[in-house]
């Protein structure tokens, strides 16, 4: 076999596409989308090279087309989890011992096949049963996913580059091993790129996966999984089971060769991980200390200094709390405006808002789109209820709800009377944008007030036109967000160029596309071989 030091192809973002009418991909979208509404598929689970159908399902509905059946998927017991986790483990070794170039290969041929024959597809998956629109989908099915997987291979490449200094007749090496276990992925609705990052991350890395995508995600999982078989992931690395998540996790945790989780979810269900995980170390369950890998909730702010022009924060509030209806762990939830500034804004906003069309993703002159699911509409429009009621809040713009055909949730905005409204540091995951108006000559009490009000710490914006203000306001919201914006929306971050992920109660920052994440896939073996011995344990200082 043929060997050398491999040079990855340079890894650059993958341009995301207009979909401007007329336009080749517009066309190839809307007829995928239209094609994949009229069939009803039949989602298996997927374990070693068996698709498992158990006859136990449920049907899956567009969120913006409830009465509107698009498949079903089947649901797993015990006997499955148990199963996949032995399959997982049988396939390890090979999988692990496998040329990190040929690892490489499959997630860059992943990319390419996203890139064209899969982009279309994947994107109608995520606008469909996710209800994405057209841009939403592109940035986050496509160009994201493809990013994470060049990128990764490249940062792979730059682990395994670093390597010890060595001394005169010594060779230090460092090997970068897979767990001695398997990776447990639970991966979210909200992003497909990162449902699929979850599971792929650490299989790049040589690990084995067991995959449990969100319910209300399953259809676009189906077509993730149909991508990495046809770029050559053997059977067994990951193994994607649906059904009850706490008979799932109750198995995967309890059993020995639980070796991390890579998770993407609420702050209260990661903080359970951490009791089980826990308990079970006591108890000895495990061969080694498991890697927690989470990001979890956010209460994201845009605060506005009296310098910031009014325009430019209107449109970070649009587009940052609105945008995917706000379900997005990054979204503006909570903005700060100066009273000389707030009537501006709002009259900014107010125009956006009335703007903005609401409907189906395949009309791609929607920019609203409906919530997930029930559960999600019924808490938002409690939160809106109650702030019409409310003495301390005021619905300014928006506030109204529908789901006759789908669960719409109007884009709404709160204006919080005092800064400790329950809106104002509750993460709410929907389209609700919770402001707080200050005296101007208070901006420095308000940043403590934006530091100090909520337990998350995932993004966060500044706007301000005084670089004495920004360099202030930067260093005293230090700890308040593990994603910082000057003079931007707290979303949109790119692989490559804004490494993702949040402390505090969002989660342990190990930055979602980025060297540091991989780092936490690996167990390190440092290796010192000597090439001549020493025959006499006696050193020099012995001598009289």
């Amino acid at each position: 076999m043929a060997t050398g030091f491999y040079k990855v192809p340079p890894a650059v973002n993958e341009p995301v596409k207009s979909y401007a009418p007329n336009s080749a991909e517009r066309i190839e979208l809307l007829a995928m989308y239209k094609k994949m509404y009229s069939e009803n598929i039949d989602i298996p689970f997927y374990i070693g090279s068996e698709e498992i159908r158990t006859g136990n399902t449920v049907s899956i509905h567009p969120p913006h087309d409830t009465k509107h059946t698009i498949g079903q998927y089947h649901l797993a017991e015990k006997e499955h989890v148990e199963k996949a986790i032995e399959t997982a483990m049988a396939a390890r070794k090979k999988w692990a011992n496998m040329p990190w170039e040929s690892r490489a290969a499959i997630f860059l041929k992943a990319a390419e096949l996203l890139a064209g024959p899969y982009r279309a597809k994947l994107n109608a998956a995520t606008m469909l049963a996710q209800s994405k629109n057209v841009m939403q989908a592109e940035i986050d099915a496509a160009c994201e996913l493809i990013d994470f997987f060049k990128f990764n291979v490249q940062f792979m490449t730059e682990i395994y580059q670093n390597q010890p200094i060595s001394s005169p007749g010594i060779w230090n090496r460092m090997e970068y091993r897979a767990l001695e276990g398997f990776v447990y992925a639970i991966t979210p609705f909200n992003f497909t790129s990162i449902a699929a990052n979850l599971s792929a991350a650490p299989a790049m890395m040589g690990n084995v996966i067991l995959w449990k995508p969100a319910r209300t995600q399953v259809y676009s999982a189906k077509v993730l999984m149909d991508l990495f078989k046809e770029a050559g992931l053997p059977d067994g690395v990951i193994n994607m089971v649906t059904g009850s998540a706490q008979m799932i996790t109750e198995v995967v945790l309890d059993h020995k060769d639980f070796g991390g989780i890579h998770f993407t979810g609420s702050t209260g269900v990661f903080n359970s991980f951490w009791d089980n995980i826990g308990t079970n170390v006591r108890k000895g369950i495990y061969k080694s200390y498991p890697r927690i890998v989470g990001e979890t909730g956010g209460k994201d702010f845009i605060w506005m200094h009296a310098s910031a022009d009014a325009k430019q924060v209107a449109t970070a509030m649009s587009r940052g709390a609105f945008e995917y209806q706000g379900q997005k762990c990054s979204a503006a939830s909570r903005a700060y405006i100066p009273k000389s500034k707030w009537n501006e804004v709002l009259k900014f906003v107010e125009s956006d808002l009335k703007d903005m069309k609401m409907g189906s993703p395949e009309d791609t002159s929607n920019f609203i789109n409906a919530v997930i699911d029930n559960r999600a509409f019924e808490k938002l429009s409690n939160f809106i209820d109650d702030a019409k009621r409310d003495n301390d809040a005021e619905i300014v713009v928006g506030g109204n709800y529908d789901d006759s055909k789908g669960y719409f949730i109007e884009p709404t905005v709160i204006l919080a009377k005092t800064p400790d409204y329950k809106t104002m540091h509750m993460e709410l995951f929907g389209p609700i944008l919770s402001v707080y108006v200050y005296d101007d000559e208070k901006w420095e009490e308000t940043l403590k007030l934006v530091n100090d009000t909520s337990p998350y710490a995932l993004t966060g914006a500044i706007f301000s036109a005084d670089r004495y203000i920004i360099d202030i306001a930067t260093d005293a919201l230090e700890d308040a967000a593990g994603n910082f914006y000057i003079n931007d929306k707290p979303t949109g971050a790119v692989v490559g160029q804004q490494p993702f992920g949040g402390a505090r109660g969002s989660g342990t920052n190990d930055k979602a596309g980025s060297v540091w994440n991989l780092l936490r896939w690996v167990s390190n073996r440092t290796i010192k071989e000597t090439f001549v011995p020493p025959t006499d344990y006696k050193y020099p200082f012995l001598e009289q």
